[in-house]
């Protein structure tokens, strides 16, 4: 998902975080309906008599909350951009910041590179040093993400300097 901002005249603000259908409240309740038909299908086995069902049942339950809760922290992934006139920074993480870069506008390059599968890969190029973002977007949303750049940039570059 993308979210566009321009906080101040020329001064934009872009959020940059990956789809996901399962919020809040949302989340616990599919968990515990999953686990609550999981173990009462092992009871009811160990009630008939097959008693080896119920821990592999617990396993199960364990197996399928340790593989969400690994996809929800994967969800929880941050990246925002400011772009002003002078600067642009990227900013990653989860909860907090984790990483960080900063460079003068007049620096850094927007490169969007095609990889092997055909995919778009964004990154600002500056010193030499390449600083990669997005990679967790869909296509429709690389594709966003792409055009509004462009328009941002091109409405910066149309400034005068100093602006």
């Amino acid at each position: 998902m993308i979210r566009i901002q321009e906080t101040t005249e020329n001064n934009f603000l872009i959020e940059i975080y990956p789809n996901y259908s399962l919020r809040g409240w949302s989340r616990v309740i599919f968990l515990s309906s999953i686990a609550f038909i999981c173990l009462a299908i092992g009871f009811f086995f160990l009630i008939m008599g097959a008693g080896l069902i119920l821990p592999f049942a617990g396993l199960e339950v364990i197996i399928v909350l340790t593989c969400f809760y690994i996809s929800f922290r994967w969800s929880q992934q941050k990246e925002i951009i400011y772009i002003s006139n002078n600067k642009i920074k990227l900013e990653k993480g989860r909860l907090i910041k984790e990483k960080s870069w900063e460079e003068f506008r007049s620096f850094a390059v927007l490169e969007v590179e095609t990889d092997q599968y055909n995919s778009n890969q964004f990154c600002f190029q500056s010193k030499g040093k390449r600083f990669y973002f997005g990679s967790f977007l869909n296509e429709e949303d690389k594709l966003i993400l792409k055009n509004e750049l462009k328009r941002i940039i091109s409405q910066l570059n149309a400034l005068s300097p100093g602006l």
